[in-house]
């Protein structure tokens, strides 16, 4: 016989949650370790962190110029609440450089170097192959349909002024 909603299981499942947000809310947590385990194992090879790859791709994309330390750290994926540490363990392997403007000595420029751009070259193909682990068995429309409620649930919580670009 298979199982319904009204089964027993069923009964005590649903009643593991206090409010159906906070299912949704743990569902993606749970989801996050999940497919964060795999990012971790790739970037681990490396000996980089998810955050330092953010920070390497958004130097890229900043080419041919540089970033603030402050502008940088509003663009990246999840807050880096030690971003001069990060920044330290990537200018030490020789992946970023910092300067200070004389115009303003307050103010810290990163930019990334060519050992930077040869590694984010290198990581290419590997992190395509990670997501394609990680999100690969769902369809184009399920991964859109997921993209947009991703987007309506983050929306009223972001400062427009640093929103994600939406899917």
């Amino acid at each position: 016989m298979a199982a319904s909603s009204t089964s027993p299981s069923a009964g005590r499942r649903a009643q593991k949650f206090d409010s159906l947000e906070q299912a949704a809310y743990l569902q993606l947590w749970r989801t996050y370790d999940r497919l964060r385990a795999l990012e971790d194992e790739l970037f681990g090879r490396y000996d980089l962190s998810a955050q330092q790859y953010n920070t390497l791709r958004l130097l890229r994309a900043a080419l041919p110029g540089t970033l603030s330390t402050s502008s940088l750290g509003t663009r990246l994926i999840s807050r880096a609440p030690d971003m001069t540490r990060l920044l330290d363990k990537l200018e030490e392997r020789g992946l970023v450089r910092r300067e200070r403007k004389p115009e303003n000595r307050r103010v810290v420029e990163v930019g990334i170097t060519p050992a930077g751009t040869v590694l984010l070259d290198a990581l290419a193909e590997p992190v395509r192959d990670c997501h394609a682990r990680q999100l690969g068995h769902l369809s184009d429309k399920k991964l859109r349909e997921l993209i947009t409620a991703l987007d309506e649930a983050r929306r009223p919580h972001e400062d427009p002024a640093q929103a994600w670009p939406q899917g």
